[in-house]
Order: C-alpha cells, then structure tokens, then sequence
C-alpha cells in the first residue's frame, strides 16, 4: 500500500504570490496570464516544493504541467549548478514537446534550458544541445534509453523525476523501459508522478516508486464538467453521413474525430477532403516533421479537423478545440476519458460525440458507470438506429473475434467502415419554409462551421 498522506490545504489561495517563488518564476507567471492556482496546482505546488513525492490524479487540460513546472525550476534556482538535474518523461512527441513549450514559458527570464528528446528524427542535433548540459531534459522512454546505452547523457545527478500521463506509458508498453530508466537515477531523488487515470499498473509503480507521497485525486476517473456528453447509435454504413450532419448542424468549430487505426484515420480524412472539409490525418506512420506540420496548421485554423487515432493524439494540447467525436467507439472507459479529455480544456465547455454499433453495448455500459450517469442518446432521423437490448454473441451470429478484442463483422475486414468512407451523400431533411424558418436558416448558414475549403 502506498504509505501517504494528503497534500498541503492550499485551496484559499488567491495567486501564485502564496507559493513563495523566485522573483522570475513569479514575473513568469504574471506574464503568462496565470493569476489563480487551479485545483491540481494549489493541492500539489506547495508539497513539491517541500520536496516531496507526488501521486496527481487529474484529467488532461487542468494545468498539471505548470504543477510539476514551478516547482522544479524554483530548484533550480535556488542551487544552480551546470549540470542536467530535472528528468521529465512523457509517452508521446507532442506531450514532450508540449511540456518543453510550458516550461520555456515559465523558465522565461531566468538562464535556465531545456533540451527535448524524442525518436522520429535525427539524433545527432539532440546529442549536440546534450554536450551543452542542459538543466532539465524532456525525453519519450525510446529515445532516452538508446542514447542512454550509447553514452550520450548520464542521470546520476538527477534531482527529481517526473513522469507525466504515466497511464498512458502503459498503454504503449513503456513500462520496461522506465523500470531501465529509473534504474539509472540516483536512489535519493524526488518524484512526481502524474496520470488521469489510476490502473492497476500505475498503482504498483506508484508504490515502488514513492515514498510517503502527497497524493491528490482530483476526480481523477470522472471527465470533466464542462463538457456536454451525446452518444448515437448508428449502423457502420451511417457513421459518415452522420459525421456531415453533426458537423454542418452543431455549430462545431474545430473537432478531433478519432478512429480506431491509422488506416482508417487516413482514409476518412480523404473523404472528409472530398466532401470539402479542412480535414488532416494524424497518426504513427507520420514523420515528425509532417506530425509537426498537421498540428501547427491545426492550432491555426488552417484545418479544422484532426482525424486521429488514440496513440497519435496523446498529448495534443489545443484549447480551442470545440468537440471530440468518436467515430469509432473507445476500446475501454479509459480511453473515453483520454479521448474527450481533448475538448472543454482550462475549463472551457466542450461536446463530445460518440457513435456506437450494436457492437459497442458491453464498452458503452462501462462509460455509463464511470461517469456514473446514463450519456444522453440522441436521434437523428435516417441516421441512426434505436439502442440495442443487449449484445448479440459471437457464436449465435457467427463472428470471430477480432485482434482488438471486439468481433470482426461478418463479411468485412476488422477495420468496419472502410467500405463506407467513400460514400459523399446528405441525409434528406424536410425543410419549413415559412418565414420564421427560412430567418433561422440564414442565421445558422452564417455561422456554420467547420468551414469548407474554398477549392
């Protein structure tokens, strides 16, 4: 069991001045706009700045980076030497370069430095900015180990280590690797471990590796508040004309449609081009350089859609991103909450759709229960079918079971709606024309989006 006990009552207060921060680290602060501490930082700041251990449980988007931030730069500064002191690891390329960016920000006027390191591109510029002796280093396990076994770094003078959406490391099969990595570090060290979730992986690691830990649960299984939940159950040949109709009627922005492979998430951005959508495919077979590419123009507004599988979007932090649709249902309630945890960020409101097959029953079930209420169904006429009463078997119908643990449809591949992407049809909607109607149309065509290219 985890020998631990709560974090320092720091809810009353008001500003970041509480924390007793370096001069820098508080002009930092100011500059980036951040005035009142939210929930995971006031609960976690002040005992990690005591230098103990910390378990935080929180969702993606409640400024968990910023916890762990102030308080290894204000080590620094309080003992500066030239050596690299601060290890951060994160299971994605965007998370890690998603948290370098945070720290910059907050490192802004001190001569404090950060190098990232991730696989993907070429090690040698890595290597180069690592001869230099950065202060902190932000690294992917992979990378890490393999300059790690080359001789490149050395972490016998880390100070503290941070693990950041270790949940999702497990995911990936990284626990290995950290169990290599932490091997390396010096036995005294502090610790910070961060995740959404808390699996039974994640439990065993925090054990080993915490002692007398602050733990802060901040409803840590639970999605957030802000964001309307709506789930569809539909056929597989109606998940694209849906996918149309939500976008054209919802008053959608931008939205990250997440599909179950890299296959799929590729062939569906083609369609949504097709049909005139600013639509860009995220996922693993990607370069870096073209990862980068489709996430800036993303954040711009040049695309409004990211279509992206579970491991691609890992650590995408966009603000404003108004929905999250589930084109293709989570495998596990925790993908769920991984996956909506893109949209209704910083306590912003955020929509999350999710389309369901009578397939989905069992998963669908298990996302009620953890968020402890039944998700709205919604209906959409010609598009969707009413709920199932249960799941048919695999034996009574005749279906195999596919890789991914669900069933493989009779007559078609694993992927499920490969066949359909291609259709481009609406579906028929009846329209009023009375006056009062046809007002209200051209009220929602002028602020319909996402918007279609031009071409």
């Amino acid at each position: 069991m985890l020998d631990s006990s709560p974090a320092c009552d720091t809810m009353t207060l008001s500003d970041f001045a509480g924390f007793g921060l370096k001069p820098q680290l508080e002009r930092a602060v100011s500059a980036a706009g951040y005035d009142t501490p939210r929930p995971i930082q006031a609960q976690t700041i002040p005992a990690a700045l005591e230098g103990r251990d910390i378990l935080g449980l929180a969702q993606t988007g409640t400024g968990k980076t910023v916890a762990f931030g102030l308080p290894i730069l204000q080590r620094l500064l309080k003992k500066p030497t030239r050596r690299t002191r601060i290890l951060v690891v994160a299971p994605t390329r965007e998370l890690a370069l998603q948290i370098d960016g945070e720290l910059r920000k907050l490192a802004k006027f001190t001569r404090l430095s950060t190098v990232t390191i991730f696989g993907g591109v070429s090690e040698n510029p890595q290597i180069q900015k690592l001869r230099r002796q950065p202060d902190i280093i932000v690294a992917c396990p992979g990378r890490l180990l393999d300059l790690l076994r080359q001789g490149h770094l050395r972490l016998d003078a880390i100070e503290a280590l941070v693990l950041d959406e270790a949940d999702h490391m497990f995911d990936m099969g990284f626990l290995p690797d950290l169990r290599r990595i932490i091997a390396a570090l010096p036995e005294r060290r502090q610790n910070l471990l961060f995740a959404a979730t808390m699996p039974r992986e994640i439990r065993e690691l925090a054990e080993q590796l915490l002692q007398k830990p602050a733990i802060v649960e901040l409803a840590h299984s639970m999605p957030a508040e802000t964001i309307r939940h709506t789930l569809f159950w539909v056929e597989h040949a109606t998940k694209l004309d849906l996918l149309c109709y939500l976008l054209e009627e919802d008053g959608c922005t931008s939205a990250i449609v997440f599909t179950r492979t890299r296959h799929r998430a590729r062939r569906l951005a083609r369609t949504l081009e097709k049909n005139k959508y600013r639509a860009v495919a995220l996922h693993g077979d990607l370069s870096q350089s073209a990862r980068d590419r489709a996430m800036d123009r993303f954040r711009r507004g040049k695309y409004d859609l990211l279509v992206a599988t579970d491991v691609a979007a890992r650590g995408i932090d966009v603000d404003q991103v108004s929905h999250v649709i589930n084109f293709d249902a989570p495998d596990t309630p925790d993908a769920y909450t991984h996956r909506i945890g893109r949209t209704g960020r910083s306590e912003r409101n955020g929509t999350a759709f999710t389309f369901a097959t009578i397939d989905d029953t069992d998963v669908v079930r298990a996302i009620d229960r953890l968020t402890g209420t039944k998700i709205a169904r919604s209906h959409v006429r010609g598009l969707t079918i009413p709920e199932p009463k249960h799941r048919p078997s695999a034996a009574r119908n005749g279906q195999r079971q596919s890789p991914h643990g669900g069933r493989a449809r009779s007559g078609r591949s694993s992927s499920g709606t490969n066949t359909h992407l291609n259709q481009t049809r609406r579906p028929s909607r009846k329209k009023n024309n009375s006056a009062e109607n046809r007002e209200g149309r051209k009220r929602r065509s002028k602020n319909r989006s996402p918007r279609r290219s031009s071409s």
